[in-house]
């Protein structure tokens, strides 16, 4: 009987002793903070996304032109 052959009654029964243990209202606040991170994490990775996609056009945006050009001008 190892530890990964838990199943549904086992789960029910681990639920169902955390609700008495916990109870409700602060396991629905502890479910509140989860969903908070969640969504704070997902910001994040799409903000750093957005600054990678400024980064990459910036890049592409440098001037180019060749040193001995750059002196004709």
């Amino acid at each position: 009987m190892g530890i990964g052959n838990i199943g549904l009654p086992g789960l029910l029964l681990i639920a169902i002793v955390v609700l008495v243990l916990f109870g409700r209202g602060k396991i629905s606040g502890l479910m509140g903070e989860v969903g908070k991170g969640i969504t704070s994490f997902k910001r994040g990775i799409n903000e750093g996304q957005k600054e990678l996609e400024q980064e990459e056009a910036a890049d592409a945006a440098k001037d180019v032109t060749p040193e001995d050009e750059k002196d004709k001008v």
